[in-house]
Order: structure tokens, then C-alpha cells, then sequence
């Protein structure tokens, strides 16, 4: 039974929850944290470890998409963003960590950062940045939005990307436009994914029905959240638009269940993105259902990140409205090797991300992610 509260006369909201709204519960068994497997499979692709990056500048060049690669998880090239844009893109990316450095306003920042996405997409920076993770070995991920999804998708697959991230922040499988003419049709998402021999990853989303509609459309995986980072994303200030991640995680995962009845087995994977900052979310988010965690600003404190300390989403690049800030994160002063595996000295869990999965897994008794998305929980008052 949902829990409904009353907000005013005739007018009831559903009572929701936060990650941080709930605690894992210990079961009566414990094992060797040796002895669980933190890997995920999704399609053909398999990773020792649930997690891919939030698609943004901030933490994904090419460079650290193979370094991420290597290490166990998924990097996400943004196809829009200043690799595609700018062939020094490294330049480009400093000029941002000056300006934040030299204590210009917010919104000069974010015009800056405006200003670098309003030059074009080239086709041919976009295809040499995919290329060089495809020549690494790795599993190559790139991410577009619906807007750009038609245009752009076959560069990317002519130059080798394996795993398509159809993001934007909020995507549904019916979109209702205007003919004016000049815009172009809004796309099919399932028309478009029938077309693609890749996996399509899409969202996000942040209820049962809009997941249910997501996977309806043939993606193999669907992101629940909006990358909601406290103190940079402003999603919720500029639209209103809020999503308390662990219901919507159940609810995606809910969504998943049924729609894994409906077909006789087709299992489509939960993604979240969003409200994650410490180990213990990671822990909480598949506790709640999620496969893996997208993951962004924890990352963007590692010694290789390309925001060198600081951290946007691709919606801070909006031309008319903006909704992500330009903000310092706290530095691990650590390499990425170390910030995922460890050893960790700092004990606020912000080091050896999936060191603490492991260890959550074994203190709760399960071996495996998909066990541990049965763990008990409970939600504190």
C-alpha cells in the first residue's frame, strides 16, 4: 500500500525516500569479503565492477575512459561535449579551472562553459576521441541526448562505440512536439533502438511507469535519477523536479520485475544516477535494486579527472537554462586506482568505493549483486 499524506484539502502526495533516508540490515550470516563478486554483464559486456561514469567533461576524456576501463568499470564519453567540440580540448577545459580558480562568479563560469559548447560538433574530433578508447581494448560507451541521438549516432558507431547512452534529464519514450517547420521530429526511441545493433542505455526516469515505457522501447538498461549532486545540480531549484532515489529505484526495479514477466525473460538493467556521494550509497542504491551506479562527482576529486578538482553535468552547458553549477569538489588526493579499490586512510568513505561494496556484501552475507538486492532494509524516522 502506497503511503499517501495528506498536503491540503483534496490533495494527497506520496510519501518518498532518499537514500539516506534508509540502513541495510545485517542478515544472521557474514562471509570473507574474498569471496563475493562485485561483477556486472550487461549484454555482451561484462565489468568487474557496477559502475559507469556520469557522462561529463568534468571526469571523462578518453584518456581516463581507458584508465576507468581497466580498472573494472565503464567510461562515458559525453558525444557532445568539449572532445567534440574543441581539438585542444584539454585547453579548453583549463580555461574553466582558471576562471573558477580566479574567484569569478558563478554565472561567468557557467558562461564560459556555455560559450565552449556553442561551437559545432565536429564529426571528425568526435570519431578520433572514440577511437582512441576503442584502440585501448577497453568496452567504448558514448553518451548523446534525445535532441542530437539521430544525428550524431553514426559517427559514433562508425568509429567503434559498443554501448549507445541515449541521456538526457528527464527521457521518455513519447515526446510531444510542435510542427513549426523547422524542427526535426522527436525521436522514436523505439523505432530508433530496433534500427542499432548495440545496447542502448537510456533515461533518466524516476518513476514505474515512465521505466516500464523505457524498457518497452528495447533498451537493455535504464537510468533512474538525474544526477542529482547536492551543491551543483539545481534541477530541482529551476524545475521543480525532485527525485528522492531510493523509492525510485525500487520502483524502476519493480518495473524491471514486471516487464521480465510480461516478456517470458527479457531482464533490463537499473542504473542509478544520483544522490550518490559516499560508499555507502553505492551500497544502498543496489540494496534498493539498482545493477550499478552511475557515478560522477566522487570521481572528480581523483588525481587524473580532467576538471582537475572541479565538477559539472552536461546540463550546466544548457544555451537558456542552465542547471548544473561549476563546483569545487573535496580533493581524495588520490589516483583513481586508489579511489575505486584502495587502500583507503580517509574513513568518511570517499576512498575504495568498491572495496566497501565487497565489504557490504560480506558483513550482510551475500556473494553476489544480485543476492544483495534481497538484503533487509529499513528506513529511519
Amino acid at each position: 500500500m502506497r503511503d499517501l499524506v495528506e498536503i491540503g484539502m483534496g490533495r494527497t502526495a506520496r510519501r518518498s525516500y532518499d537514500l539516506d533516508d534508509i540502513d541495510i540490515v545485517p542478515s544472521r550470516r557474514t562471509r570473507s569479503s574474498k569471496v563475493v563478486s562485485t561483477s556486472w554483464q550487461i549484454d555482451a559486456y561484462r565489468f568487474d565492477l557496477p559502475f559507469v561514469t556520469h557522462p561529463t567533461d568534468a571526469i571523462v576524456s578518453p584518456d581516463t575512459a581507458v584508465h576507468i576501463g581497466r580498472l573494472g568499470g565503464l567510461g562515458v564519453l559525453n558525444a557532445e561535449g568539449v572532445w567534440a567540440r574543441h581539438p585542444d580540448a584539454e585547453a579548453a577545459l583549463a580555461r574553466v579551472a582558471e576562471a573558477a580558480k580566479d574567484g569569478a562568479a558563478l554565472s561567468e563560469v557557467v558562461s564560459l562553459l556555455q560559450e565552449l559548447h556553442s561551437a559545432p560538433i565536429r564529426p571528425d574530433l568526435l570519431t578520433e576521441a572514440v577511437r582512441a578508447v576503442r584502440d585501448s581494448g577497453v568496452t567504448v560507451a558514448a553518451r548523446v541526448s534525445p535532441q542530437h541521438a539521430a544525428e550524431l549516432t553514426p559517427h559514433l558507431l562508425s568509429a567503434g562505440v559498443e554501448i549507445l547512452i541515449v541521456q538526457g534529464t528527464i527521457v521518455s519514450a513519447e515526446h510531444v512536439g510542435q510542427d513549426d517547420g523547422d524542427a526535426p521530429d522527436p525521436l522514436n526511441l523505439k523505432e530508433f533502438i530496433a534500427n542499432l545493433d548495440v545496447p542502448v542505455i537510456a533515461g533518466g526516469v524516476s518513476d514505474y511507469r515512465t521505466a516500464m515505457h523505457l524498457m518497452r522501447t528495447g533498451a537493455a538498461g535504464v537510468i533512474v535519477g538525474h544526477g542529482y549532486t547536492p551543491g551543483v545540480t539545481s534541477t530541482d531549484r529551476v524545475l521543480g523536479i525532485g527525485v528522492p532515489m531510493a523509492t525510485a529505484i525500487i520502483d524502476a526495479a519493480a518495473a524491471r520485475r514486471d516487464y521480465l514477466d510480461e516478456t517470458g525473460g527479457r531482464y533490463v538493467h537499473v542504473l542509478a544516477d544520483g544522490g550518490i556521494s559516499y560508499s555507502g550509497d553505492i551500497a544502498k542504491a543496489i540494496a534498493c535494486g539498482a545493477d550499478a551506479v552511475m557515478l560522477g562527482a566522487p570521481l572528480a576529486g581523483a588525481a587524473e579527472a580532467p576538471g582537475k578538482g572541479l565538477y559539472w553535468t552536461a546540463a550546466g552547458a544548457h544555451p537558456s537554462l542552465p542547471r548544473s553549477r561549476v563546483a569545487p569538489v573535496p580533493s581524495a588526493e588520490v589516483d583513481l586506482k586508489t579511489l575505486l579499490h584502495g587502500p583507503a586512510q580517509d574513513p568518511q568513505g570517499v576512498v575504495n568505493l568498491f572495496g566497501a561494496l565487497r565489504r557490504a556484501l560480506a558483513k550482510t552475507g551475500y556473494s553476489d549483486l544480485k543476492e544483495f538486492q534481497r538484503v533487509g532494509l529499513t528506513v529511519r524516522n
